[in-house]
């Protein structure tokens, strides 16, 4: 049994690598290997570059490593956005995971991306998004003021 030491922590805007930060997932997904969280951060991060556009999409990806930018800006953006469930449950189909499974890969991946994106940027991607992303983030779900 392989037991996995907490990785060095990363910094909100710091320039993290691509290892540091499969690290960081492997260790927060609880992945035994580094193979499946790098599956995770591909699968989680195409997706995400599919819902995401704008100012936010571009200052995400240039704080994320380049292996992981160039997941991220892979993807067109679609013109029928998610919810936080739909893209759960849209993801798992597309990768043949369940929904509990493929949520735990979600929030494992953007719980790291939002620390590597930091408070602000985060705040506003999920404030650019449709209902249910901040739990994915690792955040509390605000209800939206009428």
């Amino acid at each position: 049994m392989t037991i996995l030491s907490p990785p060095t922590p990363l910094a909100p805007t710091a320039a993290a690598t691509f290892d540091q930060m499969l690290e960081k997932v492997r260790y927060e997904g609880a992945y035994p290997t580094r193979r499946q969280a790098q599956d995770a951060v591909r699968r989680v991060l195409e997706a995400l570059g599919r819902q995401l556009t704008g100012d936010e999409r571009v200052e995400l990806a240039a704080l994320l490593p380049h292996e992981a930018a160039a997941f991220l800006a892979s993807q067109i953006p679609t013109s029928r956005p998610l919810t936080g469930w739909g893209f759960v449950k849209d993801l798992a189909e597309q990768t043949g995971g369940t929904p509990a499974t493929t949520r735990w890969d979600t929030g494992a991946v953007l719980g790291v991306v939002a620390r590597l994106a930091g408070d602000d940027l985060t705040t506003r991607i999920i404030g650019q998004l449709p209902d249910g992303y901040a739990l994915l983030f690792g955040r509390a779900q605000l209800v939206r003021a009428a």
